[in-house]
This record gives structure tokens, sequence and C-alpha cells, in this order.
């Protein structure tokens, strides 16, 4: 459900930042003329080594895949039709992606894209107006937060989906805890070039 929200067609590019559970089903729908560029960013794999190596056992059977880690800043190849970032647009705000410069990302996103070119954000919802108050503790952004870097590096708000919303959260514990873990509230966002 989230791949058709993307919107991802047979031939498509795609970046998959900080690359991880859909990888292989975005690799499944751009199909053999299409290709997945799996960014495990620098940042990542230094704090979780394991992850690289996931997806490079994963590119070894879907010729389709490109594996890197090269640092967020520099992630993104050229001529995209999607960038997807799964639950770490918070931390492009806290120290375990640097923090990075985050409207120096979005631009470098928008560039990346071809026109027409989409931008997917799924992440864990905080609180309405803590902004990036939670991002290195709770390991949440504001939605709001997320809407306004972007608009502003220049895209458009296409639509979001409540498909993995949950109205149960309260926004306050950390999404590793086990009693919201794999349950937390999520914002799914797509942006156009």
């Amino acid at each position: 459900e989230v791949i058709a929200f993307v919107g991802v067609k047979p031939g498509d590019k795609v970046a998959d930042i900080v690359a991880g559970r859909l990888t292989g089903a975005l690799s499944k729908a751009v199909g053999p003329s299409g290709k997945v560029y799996a960014v495990e960013t620098a940042e990542v794999v230094k704090a979780h080594p394991q992850a690289l190596s996931l997806m490079q056992k994963l590119a070894a059977h879907s010729p389709n895949i490109v594996v890197s880690a090269e640092p967020v800043s520099t992630a993104l190849p050229a001529d995209l039709d999607v960038v997807f970032i799964r639950q770490n647009y918070h931390d492009l705000y806290d120290k375990f992606m640097g923090p990075a410069d985050v409207p120096a990302f979005n631009r470098a996103v928008f560039a990346a894209l071809k026109p027409g070119g989409v931008y997917v954000v799924l992440d864990h919802v905080a609180a309405t107006g803590s902004g990036i108050q939670a991002t290195d503790t709770l390991h949440r952004i504001d939605p709001d937060r997320v809407k306004g870097d972007i608009l502003a590096a220049g895209f458009k708000f296409d639509k979001q989906s409540k498909l993995l919303a949950n109205a149960a959260d309260d926004h306050s514990r950390n999404v590793f805890d086990p009693s919201i873990r794999n349950h937390t509230d999520q914002f799914l966002y797509r942006f156009v070039k």
C-alpha cells in the first residue's frame, strides 16, 4: 500500500534513503528496466554497519539495486523519478545524521528529481507544534515542520495518506518503547517537483 501511494512504476529510478524494509518491494515495482539506489548513508553505516551488508546481500540477488554509503549530503544520483525516506527524516536533525544541513538536503533532492518527480516522506508523528524537539529523544518529528521544510525547497504538496496513522499513539513515547514499537502514529506525505 505504501508503494502504491508512492506511485512507483516499472522503469522508474528510485532513491531509497536509509534503505531497508521496503527496498525489495521497490525493486520489484520498478522491474528489470528500473533502478533502486539503496542509500545507506555513511552516518547510518557508522552506527549500524550491518545495514550495509544486508543491502549488499539483497542487491546480490536483485541486479536493479545499486547500494551506496555516501554522506547524507552527497547521497543522491541524478535524474530520479522518486526519492523516498522512511522513518529517518527526523534523523536529519539529530546527532545520528550529523545533524545534516536539512535545507541543503531538500534542495539536493529537488535537484536530483526529474520534473514531475516525487519526494515521499514517511515518519513518526511528534506532538503538534513541537517542530524538531523530539527528533533525538523520541525519534519523532512534527509533520508540519517536514511540510514546511520541503515546501521551502520548491516542492508542491501533492497528497497524504492516513494508512499508518494511529490515533491511540499519544506522541509522548520513544518509538522504540516496546508498548508502542511498530504501532506508532506515522505520517506519509508526497511532494512533487
